[in-house]
Parts: structure tokens; sequence; C-alpha cells
């Protein structure tokens, strides 16, 4: 069983662990706990595990969402921070959105105190209090087989919509847009009898070829739709049929029509069975030519027709940021990447690039110590790999290059690195991480490493720091370690990681127990890459020589976002933008991956700037994650500013007064962006309001 219920006693009360996704959500209760299971039919939400305790009190030590429904499940109230609210005299559920959607169904008065890190639920009487937990981990259903002709493959990938859970609005919320089925090659067509073909009455046409099949896929999951050949691209409906050759690019007006699709549903969803104020929404409802409310109960090709009335230039600076943009190779081979693309609702495009001629410039490193054991020259030989920049840029948080050659601008994606995540290890008790230092020169970043990683209470991390390591002994920690995380400094070539006694080459090994890693190290792009290959979910290399100062703060930037939960794209954005983390980094393998839960909620850059009266003008960004998905809303707690948003995304400038954002600061540990540079802030508050 996925999730697991365990008594602690360091605080007293319960822990709820996902052995999957290894995320965990601690519950404070007083005195002794005595909790059996109960039944799962008594919860009116899909749940994994259930438990009941007699108890008046439960409370967590992060901010979660909270809502209010009713015993039939219908929303009846949504929370923000700093807020309290009454229980009533009859069965209501308390749903709390998480690392693992929890869900308390309570049927005694009480109150939810909401405060600005933490949430308290008392009963004014001893009740019993039944839990319902769900991990927000989704494996796919199945394995579709196909063979290479264009025809088979359509009928494949229109099998991928089996995974959605409903075309209702709410299929925008990631719990119920499930994991596609996966897709690999074959003599012949199979779809199991797991995979439940959709009965849909949407249907797009697409010319046979594999660049168009692609292109189309994450548009015709989202829709439910049947994708089938034709001269003509067409979307097609009982209400409409829309062209999709209209001069532009077919992979532009493709990636308009998901964005306009999901971003409408999202704004309309706010009628369904959450109910909450959506500052998307309340910025664009007046210029919709439509009513909010009677369109939630449309059916789902009525629904597009309105959608299709709105001016794309009206909702384009509200659209969240896309995550993923896939450039995926016309092969047949790209097929088997669809599923974990569509996963992400990527938008695809082809591997349209220009080639440059040389590396790419990178600091003159004459009289400074850099990471690198030979020198070599900056036109690639005959053997070395080119490098390439995707046509199309900065449409999305992370650019996964699929094809030919080293990406610049984006990251260099690996279906390996998708597929060994779901080959998940044991569950461990805690994170596990490995530093190897390799230069004794470079200590000042082991040094800032060691209080970056695992310095939150409310995670366990176990941090193993080697020093001077053989190559030998490097092996034996990358193939049975079983770490989580390695973080490794020292020098590299394309042929291995150096260690005291000469290279380990990576790619000389069968396989790897790591999870995510960071290889700090001048061209380190090979070893990444073939970590990647052999079990590793992903990480940062590098492809050219960086000075050891600059490495040593890139180290520590990236090492404080990981810890706050960013996943490495949103991680190294960011280290990219605020430090001096130059473009020589670059992720290798699937950039969603991350190696820490954040507070309970997406995580988030904060911007502050002072005004001319005493007050700072106050944003947010917040990035995806493994659990906050696309189609997440997140909000900051402070109360004085309305900032619920889909995320990823950007939040508009709101003032905040200096007393209200110093309480604000003192309670969090985002990171904070004042002035153009980068702070840290570990929940004690920052000077740089002083």
């Amino acid at each position: 069983m996925t999730i697991s219920f365990a008594e602690t006693t360091a605080p007293t009360g319960l822990e709820v662990s996902d052995s999957i996704e290894q995320r965990r959500l601690q519950i404070e209760t007083p005195g002794s706990v005595s909790f059996d299971s109960s039944e799962p039919a008594q919860f009116c939400f899909p749940v994994d595990r259930t438990c009941r305790l007699e108890t008046d009190e439960l409370a967590f030590n992060q901010l979660y969402s909270v809502t209010v429904h009713d015993e039939t499940g219908r929303t009846e109230a949504s929370f923000d921070a700093s807020e309290t609210s009454r229980l009533e005299d009859r069965p209501q559920f308390v749903g709390l959105s998480g690392p693992i959607k929890l869900y308390c169904r309570i049927d005694a008065p009480g109150t939810i105190d909401i405060g600005l890190t933490s949430i308290t639920i008392t009963t004014d009487r001893e009740t019993t209090i039944e839990l319902g937990a769900r991990s927000l981990h989704d494996q796919p259903r199945g394995t579709i087989t196909t063979p290479p002709d264009i025809d088979s493959m359509m009928d494949a990938v229109s099998a991928l919509p089996s995974a959605l859970q409903t075309t209702s609005p709410e299929r925008t919320w990631p719990t119920l847009r499930g994991h596609p089925p996966l897709i690999e090659l074959g003599n012949q067509l199979d779809i199991p009898d797991t995979v439940d073909r959709p009965d849909s009455d949407i249907s797009v046409t697409v010319p046979r070829e594999y660049s168009s099949l692609y292109q189309v896929a994450p548009l015709a999951f989202f829709l439910g739709a049947t994708i089938q050949p034709g001269e003509e691209p067409a979307l097609e409906t009982p209400r409409f049929e829309q062209p999709l050759s209209t001069g532009r690019a077919f992979e532009d007006e493709v990636a308009d029509l998901l964005k306009r699709f999901f971003f409408l549903d999202c704004l309309v969803r706010t009628e369904g069975v959450f109910q909450y104020d959506l500052l998307e929404r309340s910025a664009l409802e007046a210029d919709l030519p439509f009513d909010v409310a009677t369109t939630y109960d449309l059916p789902l090709a009525d629904r597009l027709e309105r959608y299709l009335e709105v001016p794309f230039d009206v909702l384009e600076p509200h659209i969240p940021r896309w995550p993923l943009t896939a450039h995926v190779p016309a092969e047949p081979e790209s097929a088997t990447l669809l599923p974990f693309i569509v996963n992400e609702l990527g938008i695809v495009r082809d591997t349209r690039s220009r080639t440059l001629a040389s590396i790419p410039n990178t600091e003159s490193t004459t009289s400074q110590l850099v990471r690198s054991t030979t020198a070599r020259s900056s036109t690639p030989g005959p053997n070395e790999p080119q490098f390439v920049v995707p046509a199309v840029t900065g449409e999305a948080v992370e650019h996964a290059w699929f094809g030919d050659g080293v990406p610049q601008q984006a990251s260099k994606a690996t279906l390996e690195a998708y597929r060994n995540q779901l080959q998940h290890r044991e569950p461990v008790e805690s994170i596990e991480l490995l530093l190897v230092c390799n230069d004794a020169r470079m200590m000042d970043e082991h040094d800032l490493l060691d209080g970056s990683y695992g310095n939150r209470s409310d995670l366990p991390f176990e941090i193993d720091s080697e020093f001077g390591v053989d190559t030998d002994r490097l092996a034996a920690l990358l193939t049975d370690g079983g770490y989580d995380f390695f973080h490794f400094i020292g020098h590299a070539t394309e042929d291995g990681l150096r260690c005291p006694d000469g290279e380990l080459d990576v790619r000389t090994l069968e396989s790897v127990d790591v999870g995510v890693f960071f290889l700090n190290a001048c061209r380190s792009y090979e070893q990444g890459l073939a970590l990647t290959r052999r079990g590793a979910f992903g990480g940062v290399s590098t492809y050219a020589d960086v000075i050891n100062e600059q490495a040593v703060t890139a180290g520590e930037t990236m090492a404080r976002l990981l810890n706050r939960g960013f996943p490495l794209r949103g991680a190294l954005e960011i280290a990219r933008e605020n430090s001096m983390l130059g473009d020589q980094y670059l992720i290798v393998g699937d950039g969603s991956t991350d190696i820490a839960q954040s507070d309970g909620c997406a995580p988030m850059l904060v911007e502050v700037d002072p005004r001319d009266d005493d007050a700072f003008d106050f944003s947010v960004t917040s990035y995806s994650t493994k659990e906050f998905t696309l189609g997440t809303v997140t909000a900051s707690s402070l109360d004085s500013v309305s900032d619920c948003h889909l995320t990823p995304g950007h939040t508009p400038t709101a003032p905040v007064e200096e007393a209200t954002l110093q309480e604000y600061l003192t309670w969090i540990d985002f990171p904070i962006v004042s002035g153009a540079e980068l702070h840290w802030n570990d929940g004690i508050g920052t000077p740089l309001l002083e």
C-alpha cells in the first residue's frame, strides 16, 4: 500500500507517509494516540488508506490549502492564511492539499485556525475523527504497443486520454488527470484492456506525419479527442469545426489552442465543486463574452465553442507560464516519449534549430582556478557533439531537447530519465545526500553546502560527506549507495570524474542507484548524461569550463533552492537570473525532478522593492513541482494581498506595509529578490527591510 499511518512520540501524533513519492505529513495531537482503520466507503473522495482516532485536536506544522465540504463532498468554504472558521454540529469534511492529499471527516462542532505557517483543527468535545489520505503519485496504467506506421500510432496516441478522470472543467486539477499509459514500439497494435479508450465525440484531424501527430498529442489528451488522418487539419466537435491550417505553423496553432482551453477551464472550474477566488478570473471576467457560472454546466463541446470567442491576445498576458516545451524528433521512436510529455501537458515542437560553429563563449579563465583537468579547443573536433539552439526558446520554464547535439537555452532530456522514476527504490527513513569533494582547494563549497542541505526541521535528511574519493570507492557509492542526491565538487572531463587515482567514467558502470545529481565540475555533460542513461532521474552538468569562485556560488545557490523544494528547472532558472551561475550549466534528464517537498504549497520566489511611502511592492513567482503541477493554485499567506493564482505564474505587484511584510518574512523561508539581488530567508526575518 502506498499510504501508511504511524504513531509518533516526539511530537505525539501521526505521520502519514507516501512510500512511492517519499512524502510525509505530520499531524500532532495531544496525549497518546490510539487509532484503527475505517472503511474508505465513508469518504466521498478517492482515498488510498483511512484511519480513525479519538481526539479533540489536530495540528499541522505546515500551511496547506484548506477547504470545507458537506457530507456529500460539495465545497462550502475555502480558506487562506490568518483565518479562523467554525465547523458545525454535523458531518463535514476538511480537505488539506499538501504533499499528500488528506481529508478529515468530523461530525462535531469545532474551529479551524489557519496561521501563517500552521493549521489547527479543534473540536468542542472529544470525538472520532476519520482520516483519508491519497497519494498524489499516479503510475501509468498499462503499456500500449504500436508498430511504426502512422495509422497505428494515431490509434495508440488516441488511447492516452484514458487517464482522464473527467471531462468537466475539474480535469484542470492535477489529481484528476492521471498519468497516460506508456507506449512502446512492436510488431502490431496492442491496447490492453486496462486502457479504457475514451468514448469521445471530439476528434482532431492531422496529416499522416509523425511531427503533426506528436504536436497534437497534448491537446488531444486534454480534450479526450480521437486523432484521425486527413489532408486538412481541424478540430471537430458536434458544435463546430475549427480549422488548424491558418497560415501559421501547425505547432503554434495547436499550442495556442491547448493554452486557451486549459486556461479558460481553470477559470470556469471556480464555479464547480471547489469554489474560490482566483486572481486571473478577477482580472479577465469583465472582458469575457460569456457568463462563467452558466458555462460551467455546459457540455465540453459547448464550452470549447464559447472559449473560441475570446481573442487570444486578451488571454495571453494572464495564461500561466507553461512548465515544459519538448522538442521532439519526427521519427517513430519518439512516440515512446509522448506519455511523459503529455503527463505535464507539455507543448510539443519539432527539432528545428541553429547550429553553433563553436563552443559558446565563457569568461576568461587565464589566471583563475577552473574545474577542469585539461585544456580544450573552443572549436569542436570531428567526434565532439554539436551545440544547437532550438528555434523556439523562452516559451516555458523548461525547454527539453530530445534531438541530437548539446542544447543551449534548453535541457538535454532523455527517455531513460523518465522511465527511471517509474522504478522507485524501497522507501527510506530520510532523504540521503552524498557530497563528494575531490579537490582540497574547493572545500569552501563543501562547507557552504553542509549548512545549506537539510537545514529544515520538518524534513529528515542524512548527509554523507567524502573527500579525496578514489575511482573504486566512487563507483561503489554510485552503484550501491542508494542516494537520493549526489553533489560532486571537483574536476571532470568528457571521459570521467577526476579522482586521486585517475578518472571514473560513468559510462563504464552498468547501473547507478542515484536519484538527482549536481556535477559542479567543468565539462561534466557526458558524465551527467551517462548517469541518466544508467538509473538517475536528472541533474545539472556543465558543457564548458567554470571558474571556481563562480562554481562555489552556483553550488550554494542550487543547494538552497533544492532544499526548499524547487525542482531542477525552477532552481536552475532562478540561479541563472540571480547568481553567478552561467549558461554553461544545463539540466540533463528530467527537469521536473526534485529532492525535497516544499512547505505545503508550490515553492515561490518572493520579490520586494521599497516604495516612497514606507511600504514595499510585493509579488511572487511560483513554480510547479511533482505534486503541484500545472493547474494548481498558489497564494502567499499575506492576508493583505489577494494573490491566489495559477501555478506556475507571476502575480501583479501589490503594496504592502513594512510591518506586515516583516512579519510575513519572519515566518516563511522562501528566497527573496530585492534590488535585483537574491537574498536567503531562513524563517527568522531578513535585514533587507531595515
